[in-house]
């Protein structure tokens, strides 16, 4: 959630509202340090805070002993029906509660390990089993644990390792078993089978795995630009007034070629709606699962048994190491602030990680900076000129706003702090909510005394000195009204400037054969160079993400002198121009790129309008019109409301939302039924290339795969590719993953030539938008390289 919880915007829309109309108009036209000066006071300790204070209550971001024990029964009790990978889960989630160092956060780590060690995960098992030891776990239970580790050493192909593990647990089991009881007879009979094991695997070695080495990886060429940080010397950074930053090819540019590699400035995890309950009074704890709980909070990794923080119950590690320098960056900070930060949006917790980050010191130079040119704040062109006096510069540079003292744009806190919040141009009303959501911040680190640790960590005896009766009145200190300062504008500029770091995340199940993935929005970060990149609803870049590191390749030839252009969302082949318009207002800019421009000057319906429009119902010819559908046969008479077609076209994605329910109920032949039933019933009103037709065959392709039933789910995704084909192009990136997907169920039915012919032209297409490292690529080459390993015969046959 970006924006701040709907209660709180409603708050600050009734305080806005209340507020004289004169102070309502200063406000309007203030800079953002005089809004600061004017608004610090308006967040009301009896009203607006309190509210802010109850509303934070529903978060649930500290350690709460009875969450803990909530989530590790639910965890025991689905490890009983064999759920690994959800109970796992619920043990990260009992540990993130649970205090550092207690007994209770050992037994977290212990059954995390039993569910890691059956899910196959043998390092991640020792890990954790590492964990429980060094927490404290109880001695009576240790032999358990170390059976389990010799286990998975031995499992590991770590035969000495296993035995001397394996004689710890001996030794353990003589000192504390009691000889007749069940469970040390148990443990004994565990404690020989591991022996026998490790003898026959020390008598009879296993034959040593070839390395999987013989795939080959392709080298990208890349030479590193002088003046632009991250990017290929096939790039320059252009500026003018019209078009502002903007990078141009400065030399022919071919499809798949990388121009821009760049690691985040600054990233923030999406929490996920879940993250805030509906009534503070719900007692129930919330068992659905988020990005929150599967991504470390620092790298965006991938979780299999998260570090929880030391402090609060939200943020989550993939490692010792990553908790530990997120805390000494900025979560020391942001820990006790979890709740409040939840509350207002990713937004704002971009903007206070940016300033921790920066460090006050930079963020002082630069905000004290910004106050020579407040008076030409309504001025567009010239704050331009004012941006391209940026304390730093230099003549060579051609006056383009954020490059260092040697010319250079980098991916630095000057480059992000030169992004355009068009402060201008946002409603004052909304400025007002961000003003506030920023004072609420900065008040809150006040009272919690952390200004000392935000001022870049200097001497508490600097800071120690006694209140001012500013302070003591809820008066905000100049530091942290100039932290404030910065946040504010930081705020705004995400409304234009914010990344979104996707991820291909499996939906479905996510336990058949062929794995279904979509791009879902991960983080919001700040990535100063890839900002430079212009908006066009027909982009010639594709972006890819690799945890907090973003890659730009270009999807099509681009000649020399060509701008970049990337694509903020409203694509061409996904919404028509004037929805496409609409989303881009929040940019404050009307798109003037090829494809607008072609579809507003021809006055032609664009192709997707076309192609996802009703059909006749009795001869299936388009239909045409406004708020009554004609056929568009002059010899067919047929009229229909589009009110009765559009509840028709809800009602029928109704049922495919219940058969793919039926589909992760596990319920095949039930969710089969509903989808040749929904696809019959959608033939006589959408056309036949319509998107959601390519979309039940799809999700039939998938039933079909889930049943082993491999012919007739590459027969339907074969339909899907045609219709995705129509409106994405042959070479686009969603075809990539539709042939992924129509690799992986050919591969698994055998159709050994279609399937090579299929991974071929994947691999072709997905090299070019996610580069020759993707996951998917290195897939494909791993089903590749099975295939052309089976017997000539085989190979023959098929």
């Amino acid at each position: 959630m970006a924006l701040p919880v709907e209660e709180w915007r409603l708050c600050a829309a009734r305080r806005w509202a209340a507020l004289e109309p004169a102070l309502r108009e200063r406000l309007a036209a203030a800079s953002l340090r005089d809004a600061l000066r004017l608004g610090c006071g308006l967040l009301r300790p009896e009203a607006e805070a309190a509210a802010l204070r109850r509303l934070c209550r529903r978060a649930r971001a500290g350690k709460e002993p009875a969450a803990a024990r909530f989530y590790r029964e639910e965890g025991n009790r689905l490890f009983g029906r064999r759920h690994y990978g959800a109970a796992a889960r619920l043990y990260s989630q009992a540990a993130s509660h649970e205090l550092p160092g207690s007994p209770e956060v050992s037994v977290c780590f212990a059954n995390r390990s039993a569910a890691l060690f059956h899910l196959g995960c043998f390092e991640v098992c020792l890990e954790d089993i590492a964990r429980a030891e060094s927490h404290g776990y109880p001695d009576r239970l240790l032999p358990k644990v170390l059976l389990r580790k010799a286990e998975c050493l031995l499992c590991l192909g770590r035969l000495q390792d296993a035995a001397d593990a394996l004689s710890v647990a001996e030794n353990k089991i003589a000192v504390d078993g009691i000889v007749t009881s069940p469970a040390h007879q148990t443990l004994l009979k565990k404690l020989s089978q591991l022996k026998t094991k490790i003898h026959e695997r020390e008598s009879c070695p296993e034959p040593a795995r070839e390395a999987c080495g013989d795939i080959q990886k392709k080298s990208e060429i890349w030479e590193e630009n002088d003046s632009i940080s991250g990017a290929s010397s096939s790039l320059s950074l252009n500026f003018d007034r019209e078009r502002g930053r903007h990078l141009v090819a400065s030399q022919d540019i071919l499809p798949g070629q990388s121009l821009l590699k760049e690691e985040a400035f600054v990233s923030v995890l999406c929490p996920g709606e879940s993250r805030l309950l509906q009534d503070s009074s719900e007692a129930a704890w919330d068992t659905r699962v988020t990005n929150a709980d599967l991504y470390c909070h620092r790298c965006l990794r991938q979780l299999l048994a998260s570090v929880p923080c030391r402090g609060c119950s939200y943020a989550k590690y993939c490692s010792q190491n990553c908790a530990d320098v997120a805390w000494e960056q900025y979560h020391r900070t942001e820990c006790s602030l979890g709740a409040l930060l939840l509350t207002l949006g990713v937004f704002c917790h971009v903007a206070l990680r940016t300033v921790l980050l920066a460090g006050f010191a930079e963020v002082s130079r630069l905000v004290e900076w910004s106050h020579g040119g407040d008076e030409d704040l309504h001025n567009p062109e010239a704050r331009c000129k004012h941006l391209s006096e940026a304390p730093g510069t230099r003549a060579g540079t051609r006056g383009i706003p954020g490059c260092n003292e040697s010319g250079q744009y980098q991916s630095s806190y000057q480059a992000v702090f030169n992004l355009l919040p068009h402060a201008e141009k946002h409603s004052p009303e909304h400025k007002f909510l961000c003003m506030l959501s920023v004072v609420a911040v900065c008040k809150q680190l006040q009272e919690d005394g952390l200004e000392a640790a935000v001022l870049n960590q200097e001497s508490s005896e600097k800071w120690s000195k006694p209140k001012t009766c500013e302070e003591t009145s809820g008066e905000l200190s100049p530091e942290l009204k100039t932290l404030a300062e910065a946040m504010l504008r930081h705020v705004l500029q995400l409304q234009c400037n914010a990344q979104a770091i996707t991820v291909m995340q499996e939906s479905g199940s996510g336990d058949g054969a062929v794995v279904n993935k979509k791009p879902v929005r991960l983080a919001t970060a700040f990535f100063p160079v890839l900002s430079l990149l212009n908006h066009s609803c027909c982009p010639n870049i594709s972006v890819s993400f690799s945890g907090t590191a973003a890659t730009v390749r270009a999807s099509q030839p681009i000649p020399s002198g060509q701008e970049i252009f990337h694509c903020y969302g409203p694509h061409r082949c996904r919404m028509g121009v004037a929805e496409r318009q609409q989303l881009l207002s929040q940019y404050f800019f009307e798109c003037r790129c090829q494809a607008c421009l072609d579809e507003l000057e021809s006055d032609v319906k664009s192709v997707v309008s076309v192609k996802n429009s009703f059909c006749c119902p009795s001869c299936r010819a388009p239909m045409q019109g406004e708020d009554v559908l004609c056929c568009s046969n002059g010899a067919c008479a047929i009229s229909v409301s589009r009110e009765s077609l559009s509840q028709r076209l809800q009602d029928l994605q109704q049922q495919i939302k219940k058969a793919l329910e039926l589909l992760r109920a596990r319920k095949a032949d039930q969710a089969i039924k509903i989808l040749l039933k929904c696809q019959l019933d959608a033939g006589n009103f959408l056309s036949p290339e319509h998107l959601l037709m390519g979309e039940m065959e799809d999700h039939l392709a998938q039933v079909y795969a889930t049943l082993g039933k491999w012919r007739e789910a590459a027969r339907h995704l074969e339909r899907s590719i045609e219709i995705v084909e129509m409106h994405h192009g042959p070479s686009s990136v969603e075809i990539g993953h539709e042939l992924f997907k129509l690799a992986q169920i050919l591969f698994n039915g055998f159709a050994v030539s279609e399937a090579l012919s299929t991974i071929q032209r994947a691999e072709e297409i997905l090299s070019v938008h996610c580069g020759p490292q993707s996951t998917q690529i290195q897939e494909l080459q791993e089903m590749k390289t099975c295939l052309l390993e089976l017997p000539r015969s085989i190979l023959q046959r098929t």
